[in-house]
């Protein structure tokens, strides 16, 4: 029923077996100097695959090590690049990566239980819904019918040992029928089977506030994604730092400010079209590294 774009089919993968500088918005040293006690509980910023997918496909091992050089923790996974799940895993220790995610579509029954098979031998925690097919949306009833899918997915998933979530775009956020498609998504899902990762902006981008929306559904929200975007009306995605979206405010209320029950655990760059995909995921983790004060920036 559900799929991402042709490059997350995760379950058809399966089957085949710093300077930081002034770039608008933010400073980087306007954006430290505004926040209070850093965030601590993060194991480690991540990243989204599907950010350095060409490299992924030219050489897995290689753009593994090269993310891990970078400082990064944890990965997003999006697809396994003609790998075996043990292949990808055996990838992942040797550079000393987690994958507490990844994003697949749901499929049919048997793709989807060989999908969390798969996310088990990945050591992931989440298998994450990227994507609605446009088919599939057009009107309320029918993310209604979504949102049921999702729980008995979900259900599946629990008992594998695993948890749901599903990743927003912009178009959960267009009113249909005097709704918000996202919100009724919320509204029909089991609150303790359904999880959500925000995409921070995609909520701006869809005129969303990403604050008051992690605080109307406390608890729900667990991961994020972060990535900028330039000013109203272009909103032209960039790396963390470069654009207008207000992570200084943002971030602190997220993990600093915020209630235990609504922080979220994962934190993951992404960037759907980078010019260079080395120079965005580099960029955006100094930026949030010496935001979040979690270790020292790279080169």
């Amino acid at each position: 029923m559900l799929d991402r774009r042709s490059f997350l089919a995760f379950a058809g993968a399966l089957a085949a077996g710093r300077t930081l500088g002034r770039s608008g918005g933010d400073t980087l040293d306007r954006l430290v100097d505004s926040l209070g006690a850093p965030a601590k509980k993060l194991r480690g910023i991540g990243v989204q695959l599907y950010t350095v997918r060409d490299e992924m496909k030219k050489d897995v091992a290689a753009t593994l090590a090269h993310v891990a050089k970078i400082g990064y923790k944890e990965v997003e996974l999006a697809g396994l690049f003609d790998k075996t799940p043990a292949e990808f895993k055996k990838l992942l220790d040797d550079n000393g990566l987690r994958a507490p995610s990844a994003h697949m579509g749901i499929g049919t029954p048997d793709e989807w239980a060989k999908s969390l098979d798969a996310a088990k031998t990945l050591g992931c925690e989440y298998v994450t819904v990227p994507w609605i097919d446009e088919k599939q949306r057009q009107s309320i009833d029918d993310y209604k019918k979504i949102a049921e899918g999702f729980n008995k997915a979900a259900e599946q998933a629990n008992a594998a040992g695993l948890l749901f979530a599903y990743h927003n775009h912009d178009f959960e956020l267009k009113p249909m029928g005097g709704e918000v498609p996202l919100d009724v998504i919320y509204a029909s899902t089991d609150p303790k089977l359904v999880n959500f990762e925000m995409d921070i902006y995609w909520m701006v981008h869809g005129g969303a506030d990403p604050l008051a929306f992690l605080k109307k559904h406390p608890g729900r929200i667990v991961m994020v994604h972060a990535k900028d975007a330039t000013a109203a009306p272009d909103h032209k995605m960039v790396d963390v730092g470069k654009g207008t979206i207000p992570f200084k405010k943002i971030l602190p209320g997220f993990l600093g400010d915020a209630p235990k029950n609504v922080k979220p655990k994962h934190v993951f760059v992404e960037h759907d079209q980078p010019a260079d995909p080395w120079a965005s995921i580099t960029y955006s983790y100094n930026t949030l590294s010496k935001l979040l004060g979690l270790q020292n920036a790279t080169a």
